[in-house]
């Protein structure tokens, strides 16, 4: 049995108005229906576009967010039913670790007390200073030498920061750690060393991770299975070599040829698959399978009517997608352009119907002009028809145009709101 089990967990937000906020007018759907396993030991690896529900996802696992549906099951025990006594005990055994790190640390409170609270919170260490020695001792273990308990988080570098976010989950000697994106604030040199810290940490005491992250490369490191999540929900999971030298999910395809390849060789002749359009909101997602608006292979069978379930395609993958032996045997084409040609004409057309509106604004007359009639087409005289002096006409007293300067500055904005692309 796996040491952490999700299924099916929806989380659901409420949008609400009224003048006291009382009246429910809709819903987010931050995450719908997710199932997962992460055996002990193991890195589990959870990768996806910001606003995918990552972040939501992690926090659920240890009630941080409430759960609208769905398990989650630790060690035999579904946390999601516990009362909030009860699930305050588990969450010595369930720690996070946060992406802000400065953020998530008290700036009014030194290192002791700040790692030292968790620990008295849950009765770890009989006194005061028998914590103290503890804390010395995972400080060495992250890094980080004794006389840094006395100073403030402002004192620390970002990096060192993120330690001590990791000693914090440390003292309170968990089984499970998620890591919600652990090095995404970091410079490079600064993230390897993080990286293999956790590494050399979960040899040492036996941790399993849950790790949130947005870089491939750094999932790719560290993970030994990846779960790809679109929307809301888990669109591809396999072993972290399979993912990577085979993605089967349009999506993830789409998500590997975006990684660059050190090769230059190889990074001119690989594909690259260019995605349309923006990630829907997770108020209003699609219905069908949430991709199919910006999928190049979508087909007009299922794709916009039927959400596709998370399957087992064979070598541990597992992928949601209607069309997934289709589309590797090629026998689904893409129907929409994927190809930087696309792009390019893409710009081409933006860049068209922008000079079309500049040449539209260019011939509207400019603010504060008069709006005058058009000349009136001189008069004909017929030929051998001549006028004798006393015949001429007197000039006409022309009118000075009376339009009024509002009307002008219309004119003006009328060209100014020309469309632009």
């Amino acid at each position: 049995m796996s040491l952490l089990e999700l299924d099916g967990v929806k989380v659901h937000f409420p949008v609400k108005k009224g003048l006291f906020f009382d009246r429910t007018v809709g819903h987010v759907y931050a995450v719908d229906g997710v199932s997962l396993s992460v055996e002990a030991g193991q890195t589990y690896g959870l990768v996806g576009e910001s606003g995918c529900g990552k972040t939501t996802l992690g926090r659920a696992v240890l009630r941080l967010n409430d759960i609208t549906d769905g398990a989650v099951v630790f060690d035999g025990t579904d946390l999601a039913q516990l009362p909030s006594e009860e699930m305050r005990a588990f969450r010595r055994r369930l720690q996070m670790v946060f992406q802000d790190p400065l953020g998530s640390l008290n700036p009014r409170q030194n290192i002791e007390s700040i790692l030292s609270e968790g620990m008295a919170a849950h009765g770890i260490g009989k006194d005061q200073a028998e914590r103290r020695e503890k804390i010395k001792g995972i400080l060495a273990k992250v890094g980080l030498p004794s006389n840094a308990l006395s100073r403030y988080p402002h004192e620390f570098s970002g990096g060192q920061r993120q330690r001590i976010g990791i000693a914090r989950a440390l003292v309170l000697e968990p089984d499970v750690i998620i890591c919600d994106e652990p090095v995404s604030a970091l410079d490079v040199s600064v993230q390897a060393q993080v990286i293999n810290l956790l590494e050399e940490l979960q040899e040492s005491l036996g941790l399993t991770y849950l790790v949130i992250a947005h870089d491939l490369a750094v999932v790719r490191h560290i993970s030994d299975v990846i779960g790809v999540m679109y929307l809301g929900g888990l669109v591809e999971e396999a072993p972290s070599d399979a993912l990577y030298a085979g993605p089967r999910h349009p999506y993830t395809k789409a998500l590997m040829s975006a990684v660059p390849v050190p090769d230059p060789e190889v990074e001119d002749r690989r594909e690259r698959i260019l995605l349309h359009g923006d990630l829907p909101s997770p108020a209003n997602p699609p219905a069908g399978c949430r991709f199919h608006t910006r999928c190049p292979w979508v087909q007009e069978t299922k794709c916009a009517t039927e959400r596709p379930p998370l399957l087992d395609t064979g070598d541990g993958h597992k992928v949601a997608c209607h069309f997934t032996a289709e589309i590797e045997a090629g026998t689904v084409k893409q129907t929409l352009a994927t190809g930087i040609e696309a792009v390019i004409a893409t710009e081409a057309v933006a860049t068209e119907a922008v000079e079309v509106s500049e040449g539209d604004a260019a011939d509207a007359p400019e603010a504060g002009a008069p709006a005058g009639k058009p000349d009136a087409p001189a008069e004909k005289e017929s030929p051998g028809e001549e006028k004798s002096p006393g015949e001429e006409k007197s000039p006409e007293k022309e009118e000075p145009a009376t339009v009024p300067a509002q009307a002008d500055a219309g004119s003006a904005d009328r060209a100014e709101d020309s469309p632009r692309a």
